[in-house]
């Protein structure tokens, strides 16, 4: 519940953010400060789904990895696979 209460947290956080910098944009704030905030954005972003994934890996990982299900342990692991190859595309 913690981890939860964590991630709410940070969409809020990310997401006044980005209310913010619609604001600069819309009162004509200088590029570059504009520009350091969308790194702060994605900065958060990123930390944001370390997060999500160190949770999925403590509990989702695991459970697969103990179980009698080969076909379930090789689906989780292919996804994190997959979730790597999608990040390193960005």
């Amino acid at each position: 519940m913690k981890k939860d209460e964590n991630i709410k947290k940070r969409i809020n956080t990310i997401a006044g953010h980005l209310r913010g910098i619609q604001r600069m944009i819309d009162d004509g704030a200088y590029c570059i400060d504009i520009i350091n905030q969308i790194y702060a954005v994605q900065s958060a972003l990123n930390k944001l789904s370390t997060v999500i994934l160190d949770d999925h890996l403590s509990s989702c990982l695991i459970k697969a990895v103990n179980g009698d299900d080969p076909k379930e342990r090789e689906r989780v692991l292919r996804e994190i696979v997959d979730v790597f190859e999608t990040s390193n595309k960005v």
